[in-house]
C-alpha cells in the first residue's frame, strides 16, 4: 500500500444497517411500508406534503436513537489516522459517521438532521418534527420547510467536488452500496478511468462488483476495521 496516497471511500446503507438503520431497499423496495413514489419524490411532496414531513419527522427521530458502529468508528479512525489525502462521500442521510469523529466527509444525499428553506435556500440544523409547518430559522418565513434530503429525481450534492476527488484518487474503496443508485454506482468506473485501484467491501456482490479490482463480503462491522488496521499498519 505504499503507492496509496490519496483515498476515496464511498459509503451506502450497509454501513449503518448494523446500528439498526433499515435499508432503503428492504422489502422488495418497500420502506416502512411506503413506496418510494409516495414518499421520496418532488412530485410525493407536491401531491401530499403531510405525509412526506410525518415520514421523515419519524425518520429524523429514529435516527437520533442509533448509535454509530465498528464500521463507522473504523473509518473515523482513518480519517484521522491517515496522513494523504482522503474523502468519505456518503449516500446515507443519517449523522453516524460524524458522530464516530469523520471530518473528512461529504453527504452526497443529504442529510436529515437538516431542514431546507424552499423560501430562502437556507439549510439549517435541525432535530425536532417538520409537519406542523415551523418558521425558518433564516427568514422566519413558515411552511416553506422540507427535508434536505435528495429525493429520486433531485441532482445530488457536491457532485463536482466528488468527481474531482475521483479523478485524484489512488483507491477507490464502496462500502456497503447496493450499486444500483446512479451517479454513485458509477463512481467505480470513473476511478477505474483515472488509474485507480479499486475495492469493494459489501455484505453481497453489488450489482456493479464486477468492475472492481478486488472484493470482500461480510458485515461492515467485520470487514471494515480489518481493511482500515491493514492500511495504517
Amino acid at each position: 500500500m505504499k503507492d496509496i496516497h490519496n483515498i476515496v471511500i464511498l459509503t451506502g446503507a450497509g454501513v449503518s444497517a448494523e446500528s439498526g438503520i433499515d435499508t432503503f431497499r428492504d422489502g422488495g423496495g418497500l420502506w416502512e411500508q411506503h413506496r418510494v413514489e409516495d414518499v421520496a419524490t418532488p412530485e410525493a411532496f407536491a401531491r401530499d406534503p403531510a405525509l412526506v414531513q410525518r415520514f421523515y419527522d419519524m425518520r429524523r427521530a429514529a435516527i437520533q436513537t442509533k448509535e454509530p458502529n465498528a464500521a463507522h468508528a473504523a473509518l473515523a479512525r482513518l480519517d484521522a489516522e491517515w496522513r494523504g489525502e482522503l474523502l468519505i462521500v456518503t449516500q446515507n442521510v443519517d449523522d453516524l459517521h460524524e458522530r464516530a469523529g469523520a471530518k473528512r466527509l461529504l453527504h452526497m444525499h443529504g442529510e436529515h438532521l437538516k431542514a431546507w428553506c424552499t423560501a430562502c435556500d437556507a439549510r439549517s440544523d435541525w432535530l425536532g418534527p417538520l409537519g406542523e409547518a415551523p418558521a425558518c430559522p433564516a427568514c422566519g418565513t413558515s411552511g416553506h420547510l422540507r427535508p434536505d434530503v435528495v429525493w429520486f429525481g433531485e441532482m445530488p450534492y457536491h457532485m463536482e467536488d466528488i468527481y474531482r476527488a475521483l479523478n485524484r484518487t489512488d483507491l477507490f474503496v464502496s462500502i456497503g452500496t447496493s450499486g444500483a443508485v446512479y451517479p454513485a454506482a458509477g463512481f467505480v468506473r470513473e476511478a477505474r478511468a483515472a488509474g485507480a485501484r479499486t475495492l469493494e467491501l459489501n455484505m453481497e456482490p453489488s450489482q456493479g462488483s464486477h468492475w472492481f479490482d478486488e472484493a470482500h463480503h461480510g458485515p461492515a462491522t467485520a470487514l471494515v476495521p480489518g481493511w482500515v488496521a491493514e492500511m495504517l499498519s
